[in-house]
This record gives structure tokens, C-alpha cells and sequence, in this order.
């Protein structure tokens, strides 16, 4: 190759760029580890240690914040109502069952825990459902404090609970079962002569003039009959029943002249006519 082709080679190869003086392009290098004592680049500060909280001063609540005795107070409490309820459902449960090997050896004991407060009634779904409204109503024989007898007028009860009732979203399980349930239970253990039938029947008047004495005192029948110092000697129950009016479609007649059921007399004991009984 002579001269004149390597001057023509040398105008045609692109010059290199020129660098401007004091400066070059950096080196590529590995990503550098810290060496220092700080963290890590995007890890957490670690907090130091008189940062930490101690664990004995976070607040306790509830059942913890109770010393030792209390502790075991609480948890012997809740055993005790759980027991309770197992013991009621059991009961209940062997009440409305068929009758079995249990309920032939202590159907007493069961029957002694379930009546009168905790009887159960299937009626609602009977073929026929009850179809008369029963109304229970009492009145006191007071003594006034000079020893004159006074009788109060009838307090319809049965009426006072469906008022009380009436419009209330949660109407107590007092004002809805105690009276009704109280009444039937003296009906089925008593004849139409009133006389008890079984040895449930003298419990079911107990009970039963119990409520009325302390409905009574509850309306001051005592104070309004004869003023301060009456005291309730005697009261005597009734019901009144009515038949429910059968649907317009239907041509079933049925009577609407109330029939009364009138109680003897009974002698309230000196203990309940002060209140005592509650």
C-alpha cells in the first residue's frame, strides 16, 4: 500500500470525540456495602435499648387487672353459674322428654326443680289453641288500724299486665308468664270445687296468694281502701273467661257472657301482710 492510500484511509476513519479537559466519565463499580456502624440502607433504625417498654408497665384491663384472689374469686363465679345453667337445661330437658330410665327414678327431683316458675306449656301448638281470654283479678279484706274490716274493690291484674304490655318493645318475662302461669298452675291441680288434687295443690294456692299479696302491696290497695294503717287480712281470687269471637267468615257461634270462677277466701299469714315475702 503506498502513501496516497493511507492518507485516503486516514480521512475516512471518524475522528474520536474530544474530551473536555478535566473530565471522565466514571468507572462503573459495585454497589458499595456500608461499613460504618449506621443500618443498612431501607432497613429500619433498630431502637435502642432504653427505647424498649418494659412489659410490667403496659396497663392491664379486665380480669387481669384483678389481684390473684379476685382472679380466682371471678373464676369460681363463673363455674358456679355455669354449673347452674347445665343443671337447669338437664332438668328442662329431661321435663319435656319422653319418659326414660332417668325421669322413673327422679322424676320428684325434676318435677321439684322445674315447678311452678319454670313450667313448660306446648298449647301454642296444640290442633286447637287456646280460643278464650282468661282474666285474673283479686280483692283484699283490710284492717284498719281501729279494727274495722274494709273490702277493696276487684283489681283486674291480668288487665294491668296487658297495659303494661301494650306498645312495650321488651316486655318483662314477669308481665308476660308470672300471673298466667300461676293461675294454671292452681287450675290443674286443683277440681272444680277447688279443692287441691294432689300434693301440688297446696303449693299452687301458696304461690298463688303470694303474687296477689305482693300485687296488692304493689297498688297500695291497703292505703287506698282505708288509709295509713291497713294491713291486708284476706284476699279472695277470680277469673273471668270469655270466648274469643270466631273469624266473620265463619258461622261457628259461640257465647259472650263472661264466666267467673270465685275462689274461697284465704287468710294471708301476719309475715306476707307486712310485705315479708318478696
Amino acid at each position: 500500500m503506498d502513501a496516497h492510500d493511507k492518507g485516503s484511509d486516514a480521512r475516512h476513519e471518524p475522528a474520536a470525540p474530544s474530551e473536555p479537559p478535566g473530565l471522565r466519565p466514571a468507572a462503573p463499580s459495585e454497589p458499595q456495602l456500608p461499613t460504618g456502624p449506621g443500618p443498612a440502607a431501607g432497613w429500619p433504625e433498630a431502637a435502642p435499648p432504653d427505647a424498649l417498654v418494659p412489659e410490667s408497665s403496659v396497663p392491664r384491663t379486665g380480669v387481669a387487672a384483678l389481684s390473684l384472689r379476685y382472679r380466682v374469686c371471678a373464676a369460681l363465679a363463673l363455674a358456679v353459674v355455669a354449673v347452674g345453667v347445665c343443671v337447669h337445661l338437664g332438668m328442662t330437658f329431661l321435663h319435656v322428654a319422653p319418659p326414660n330410665t332417668v325421669t322413673e327414678e327422679h322424676g320428684q327431683a325434676v318435677d321439684d326443680w322445674i315447678y311452678p316458675e319454670f313450667e313448660q306449656n306446648w298449647k301454642l301448638f296444640a290442633p286447637n289453641p287456646l280460643q278464650q281470654n282468661i282474666a285474673v283479678q283479686v280483692r283484699a279484706e283490710i284492717r284498719t288500724a281501729g279494727g274495722a274490716p274494709a273490702t277493696t274493690g276487684w283489681y283486674d291484674l291480668s288487665a294491668e299486665d296487658g297495659r303494661a304490655i301494650d306498645g312495650n318493645l321488651l316486655p318483662s318475662h314477669t308481665q308476660q308468664n308470672e300471673l298466667r302461669r300461676a293461675w294454671d298452675f292452681y287450675v290443674a291441680t286443683h277440681d272444680s270445687d277447688n279443692r287441691p288434687v294432689g300434693l301440688r295443690g297446696s303449693l299452687a294456692e301458696t304461690y298463688l296468694r303470694r303474687i296477689m299479696v305482693l300485687r296488692l302491696d304493689r297498688e297500695d290497695a291497703a292505703a287506698r281502701a282505708v288509709g295509713r294503717g291497713g294491713v291486708i287480712e284476706r284476699v279472695q281470687v277470680r277469673s273471668r273467661t270469655t270466648n274469643v269471637p270466631p273469624p266473620k267468615w265463619t258461622r261457628e257461634q259461640v257465647s259472650d257472657t263472661p264466666v267467673y270462677r270465685v275462689l274461697p277466701w284465704w287468710t294471708v299469714p301476719a309475715d306476707e301482710a307486712r310485705g315479708g315475702v318478696r
